[in-house]
């Protein structure tokens, strides 16, 4: 290939790269380790309307990006993810359900020596079907066996290879004579760029309702950090509006001032007996609701003053 044709080639990558940042939001950062040209086509093939695969080489990738970076910096933040056997997949699509198709289309495949497992790798009881001859063989990887029926049964199951561990030699022979292929590849996903943000995979497996309760938790603590403080912050303006009303009812009760909000209270406290002869009133009025109302469970309130550790009303 000329060099010519090597500049047109690149020149059409980086433009195909550059068209597609700017059309797509989301992007997957994928491992294509032990992925073969059959089983990229297949993945190809399954996204196809939901995603685009887009595959390079890493300085020729660096290289693009660097050179879009003056206009959008926030490629920046693909940089340091483009190492090792990577590729992209762009996506305008739901993130979870992109991601789990990505991750769905998985090969069997052997054991082989000096490939990491992916997975811890263990060797079933049970008759192997295999002449005694070959005895000697699983007694050099400790494997339990005895002989029956002529044949090499295994007694116990084996941990044969542990995960993030090299397969050696003997026991990638020993799983091929076995017929066991152990491990699965496909793509992996590594990390994920969405709308300018890159984040681990696992996050798209957090719920909403973790979510919610995360981010009520940290106003709580927000509210109760400002109240301490007598830091005004959206968070605790409404607490402060409250325990201020607090504070006006408390002094009306206590003076003669008063406030609209304030009468009904002094009126109750002047006169008790008004409100004795009110709740038998009110009373009878919630049991012709309930009686006319389907029942229901009272749900417990989702915040309370309670929660943040607060006494509005001390």
């Amino acid at each position: 290939m000329s060099k010519g044709d090597v500049r047109t080639k690149k020149f059409e990558y980086f433009n195909k790269l550059k068209t597609l940042l700017e059309e797509y939001p989301s992007i997957f950062i994928v491992n294509v380790d032990n992925v073969g040209s059959n089983q990229m086509h297949q993945i190809r093939h399954t996204l196809r309307r939901k995603a685009v695969v887009l595959m390079g080489k890493n300085t020729m990738v660096r290289r693009a990006l660097k050179g879009l970076i003056p206009e959008n910096a926030q490629y920046e933040k693909l940089l340091p993810h483009v190492k090792g056997n990577v590729g992209f997949v762009f996506t305008n699509g739901d993130l979870k359900e992109t991601r789990d198709v990505i991750l769905s289309n998985r090969v069997k495949a052997p054991a082989k020596a000096g490939a990491i497992a992916p997975i811890d790798v263990f060797v079933p009881a049970g008759n192997t079907g295999m002449e005694p001859g070959k005895t000697s063989f699983f007694q050099a990887l400790g494997v339990p066996t005895k002989i029956a029926r002529g044949t090499i049964e295994i007694i116990n199951q084996v941990h044969l290879v542990k995960k993030e561990t090299k397969v050696g030699a003997s026991e990638a022979t020993l799983l091929n004579m076995l017929n066991i292929s152990p491990f699965t590849y496909g793509m992996t996903v590594t990390q994920i760029f969405d709308n300018g943000t890159t984040f681990h995979p696992s996050v798209l497996d957090i719920e909403e309702d973790t979510l919610i309760s995360h981010l009520l938790t940290g106003i709580r603590r927000i509210a109760a950090l400002s109240l301490q403080l007598h830091y005004p912050t959206l968070a605790s303006i409404p607490h402060s509006l409250i325990n201020g009303f607090k504070n006006l009812l408390a002094i009306s009760v206590a003076t003669e001032y008063t406030f609209p909000a304030s009468e009904k209270i002094k009126a109750y406290l002047a006169d008790p007996s008004a409100f004795a002869a009110a709740a038998p009133a009110a009373a009878a009025a919630a049991d012709e609701t309930k009686e006319s109302a389907p029942v229901k469970e009272e749900e417990p309130d989702e915040e309370t003053d309670e929660d943040m550790g607060l006494d509005l009303f001390g």
